[in-house]
């Protein structure tokens, strides 16, 4: 897909952070974007917005958790937009807590959203994306979903799921015409999940650095033009110390403590202000 002029983007979460960035710049490329999420009334004001960057725009919304709500979703896009040529799966839970604290509901609601929504969807879209010959798929994923941190054990597994989820895809459609990426921010300064901590004073620790909501939109769009595999956005390079941790895990996992992210999250964990999750819907 290295032209996106005219073709049609489902982007979730979209109603704050990540995904409102994203979908203003696929509307940028000329794409006509529907865009899902939980709050009609930022969703409708969202794709007023995008109309107003001369592309069609449709605010589709749907909680992900319902799992009987995806069919809709994407009936509901394709009745006002048309078939769906790329799909950003960006809807996600996070919070920080000690995993022995964490009840199964709030666990089991983290799967749910993070992993088997956006795996439940693809699997939706892709008969049709293969069947007109045509289409990519993003997952954003998290730089927690290429090292486990500590008080984040659902947001990390889920996110490293989506990983593997990509690395399959891609090893069974090689010989298709459609595309998958993952796209892993680390921590992201703007509205979302991670500006919840800036505003309460934390700071991301100075070892990991951290990116904006914009660049992340721009790796997106680079993934989906050159059909990326993985992508990592990140203000330090964090790549030489992953690749490290699969030949030399122990010694990695001593070296860890250095660059802070278990403080920053066991501090976060602390402050009850906190522990409620933060939805990107």
């Amino acid at each position: 897909m290295k032209n996106l002029n005219g073709k049609i983007a489902l982007v979730t979460g979209a109603s704050g952070g990540i995904g409102t960035v994203l979908a203003k710049a696929l509307a940028a490329q000329g794409m006509d974007v529907a865009v899902s999420g939980r709050r009609e009334d930022v969703l409708e004001q969202l794709a007023q917005e995008l109309r107003g960057m001369g592309v069609r725009a449709a605010a589709v919304p749907a909680d992900l958790g319902d799992f009987g709500r995806i069919d809709s979703l994407v009936e509901q896009t394709e009745n006002e937009l048309g078939p769906i040529d790329l799909l950003i799966n960006n809807a996600g839970i996070e919070n920080a807590a000690s995993f022995g604290r964490r009840t199964r509901e709030e666990l089991t609601a983290m799967v749910d959203l993070n992993l088997t929504a956006p795996m439940l969807l693809t699997h939706r879209i892709l008969p049709g994306m293969l069947t007109r010959g045509a289409g990519h798929v993003v997952f954003i994923s998290s730089l927690a979903g290429k090292r486990g941190i500590g008080y984040q054990e659902p947001y990390s597994a889920t996110k490293a799921g989506l990983v593997a989820l990509v690395q399959s895809l891609r090893a069974e459609y090689s010989a298709a015409p459609v595309g998958f990426s993952v796209v892993c921010p680390g921590f992201v300064a703007g509205e979302g999940m991670f500006q919840r901590y800036l505003d309460n004073g934390m700071r991301a620790p100075r070892l990991v650095g951290n990116t904006t909501t914009d660049r992340v939109a721009a790796k997106v769009v680079a993934a989906i033009e050159r059909d990326l595999p993985e992508v990592h956005v990140n203000s330090v390079p964090l790549r030489p110390v992953l690749a490290l941790a699969e030949v030399a895990p122990r010694f990695v996992e001593r070296l860890a403590p250095l660059f802070g992210v278990e403080k920053f999250f066991r501090q976060a964990s602390a402050d009850s202000g906190l522990l409620d999750p933060v939805v990107e819907d």
